[in-house]
């Protein structure tokens, strides 16, 4: 198969949501049908029979939360499908927006009950920022929940989004009696059988069939005409272009719990979802079809084999080819690494593949090397934009709580802060540890890992800071700058990247220093220069 045709057969996406939403299940339902897995897990809090496949961390399996994006592929119809499961939890939200600049779309999954909730509200932002293209699954219509059109109505109201149905309900929880499939012009009869591999479908071409009476009954099959109505007079048709710009959003209803209306989402996903993007990056625009290979690293994972102790950088590859024991150039280092392992996923399950094409998602074991954000090339110096350090919310200060295990504990902090679980500051005043996170839940998280992953213990004191503050003085010499050092010497730390951060204890004095030192600028993101 020909480079070009390989890019047109990738399919790299997200799946983003609030907390349980069912992203997890959903994403367990399209690896049924790419045939990866034989039997889905459900994601259930505390005893789990069986885990979900994208949640490998055994603090995921306990909890029954996913706590870290994970990475995985499947064949369906001809189509090299790459999903990336985020978590949906906000105290997990930075791994999800890093995430969001290796994806070329998303499936937004919003429940039926609860409607658009607040983490789904930012993730969807973020998203428009960049013009990624969405695609909405409204999930558990088995269940009570909102009217469809009101669900359509919320949707277009919080998120901003412009919908096209693709898919509509037949009735809603106890009535609920299937999906008419607007995009094929079928019906998808409910059994509620979640066992069933593929429902049965049953071609409607001309709903003033009396068929469709027989088949849902006389007052479904009118409400159901009058609905269809009503969708065709006030929402726009689908068109591929506005959707690949995000300016038009499909929305699809089904139930991933019960493996229904999971198929039509994806075969309709498979054939309107956009193949690898260009990717802006500091110097110039990337096209996928480019001939040199181009990659960045949007998420490193420790430990993914406790055995081994390894780690793996995640890359999306950008354009080119990338091979197997090749020499390519690490921009920020300057120097060149060859990888003779480089592996595709299927969330823990790895296999080394000798060749990867633009959209694709490799898995490279790493020694230190690599941070969030470096890029390798053929040689080129490029730099991929966007993916910044945000100001936690939470601040602790770390301490070591066996005396015996400090090179484990530094080990652990370490490799867990290059992965982005959290960001790591070190006092200027006394050189103390400072963890600071975007939630709190992130806490247990580093605690439960530092001691199963590296047999070190950690206790934690809270610390008053309001924001953590990147500073970019005007001139590092002048008097202004050493007077702001001088007396705000307690507040002052360095990230990991050794650059200068301020604490403030509550925005009132954040406000005071910047009106006292109007020649520094105080910023919120670490990507500022």
């Amino acid at each position: 198969m020909s480079f070009i045709s390989e890019i047109n057969r990738r399919r790299t996406f997200g799946i983003i949501s609030h907390p349980d939403a069912g992203k997890t299940t959903l994403t367990e339902k399209l690896l049924l049908f790419g045939g990866a897995i034989n039997e889905a897990g459900a994601v259930k809090s505390n005893k789990i029979k069986k885990g979900a496949t994208s949640d490998f961390m055994e603090i995921e399996r306990q909890r029954g939360i996913s706590v870290a994006t994970s990475v995985l592929a499947f064949e369906y119809n001809g189509i090299k499908i790459n999903i990336l499961d985020t978590p949906g939890h906000k105290d997990f939200a930075e791994d999800t927006f890093r995430t969001l600049t290796a994806v070329d779309s998303v499936i937004v999954v919003i429940d039926v009950a609860k409607g658009v909730e607040e983490q789904t509200e930012k993730l969807v932002e973020v998203c428009r920022m960049r013009n990624i293209p969405i695609i909405v699954f409204i999930n558990k219509l088995d269940r009570e929940g909102k009217d469809a059109f009101d669900l359509l109505d919320e949707i277009e109201q919080k998120l901003g989004l412009r919908v096209t149905p693709l898919s509509f309900p037949i009735g809603m929880g106890y009535d609920f009696k299937g999906i008419y499939n607007i995009w094929e012009k079928n019906i998808n009869l409910f059994s509620g059988n979640s066992r069933k591999d593929i429902e049965d479908t049953i071609e409607i071409s001309d709903l003033d069939s009396e068929e469709l009476n027989t088949l849902i009954g006389d007052t479904s099959a009118n409400t159901l005409r009058e609905e269809l109505e009503l969708v065709e007079g006030i929402y726009p048709k689908f068109n591929n272009k506005d959707y690949l710009n995000g300016d038009l959003q499909p929305v699809f209803f089904g139930s991933a719990l019960n493996n229904f209306g999971v198929r039509e989402l994806l075969d309709c996903f498979v054939e309107i979802a956009p193949k690898p993007r260009p990717k802006q990056s500091e110097e110039r625009l990337v096209k996928p079809e480019e001939n040199k290979f181009t990659g960045f690293v949007f998420k490193i994972h420790a430990n993914m084999d406790p055995k081994h102790r390894d780690r793996l950088a995640f890359i999306k590859i950008v354009s080119g080819e990338f091979k197997r024991n090749t020499p390519y150039l690490h921009v920020r280092l300057n120097k060149k690494l060859k990888f003779s392992s480089p592996n595709a996923f299927f969330a823990e399950k790895k296999q080394i593949v000798d060749i990867s094409y633009p959209g694709d998602i490799v898995g490279l074991h790493d020694t230190g090397n690599f941070k969030i954000g470096d890029t390798l090339t053929e040689g080129e110096a490029i730099n991929y934009k966007g993916i910044p350090s945000f100001s936690p919310e939470h601040f602790r200060y770390i301490n070591n709580a066996d005396p015996l295990k400090s090179k484990q504990l530094y080990k652990g902090i370490d490799q867990l802060m290059d992965e982005g679980v959290a960001q790591l500051f070190t006092l200027d005043l006394n050189g103390r540890k400072v963890i600071g996170t975007v939630g709190a839940l992130q806490y247990e998280v580093i605690q439960y890992r530092l001691e199963h992953e590296y047999g070190a213990k950690c206790t934690y004191e809270n610390l008053n800071v309001h924001k953590a503050c990147w500073i970019e003085p005007e001139d590092e010499k002048n008097e202004e700058f050493k007077d702001f050092k001088r007396v705000k010497q307690r507040f002052l730390a360095r990230d990991k990247q050794n650059q200068l951060v301020f604490f403030a204890d509550s925005l009132f004095s954040l406000q005071l220093t910047e009106q006292k030192y109007p020649s520094i600028k105080f910023h919120l993101t670490s990507e500022f220069k």
